[in-house]
């Protein structure tokens, strides 16, 4: 059985775009929510920068990740993104177990 796949992405918008990135998230997190495999998805604005966030993902497994990359709504987002996002989100993937 393969272990849970556990994401943290770090995403910065351009000065005054937050708000932006909330309401690309709204819109996009029921489809993901709904995508098989998804454990998890939420998105965390960063405390006192308007402009910051943290989105944390879990995936029941690398298929299911892979699946996700590929769909044509995550296709169609990450299109979009360059609008209002200051760079590439920076995506950090966890091992399967925490160290302690």
């Amino acid at each position: 059985m393969s272990q849970p796949i556990r994401l943290v992405i770090l995403i910065t918008t351009l000065p005054g775009r937050g708000q932006e990135q909330i309401a690309a998230f709204e819109r996009l997190a029921p489809v993901v929510r709904a995508e098989e495999g998804c454990l998890q998805y939420d998105l965390h604005q960063v405390s006192g920068d308007p402009d910051r966030f943290v989105l944390i993902e879990r995936w029941s497994s690398q298929a299911a990740l892979a699946a996700h990359d590929a769909a044509p709504h995550m296709i169609e987002a990450d299109a979009a993104a360059p609008a209002f996002r200051a760079g590439p989100a920076d995506v950090i993937r966890l091992d399967a177990e925490p160290v302690a």
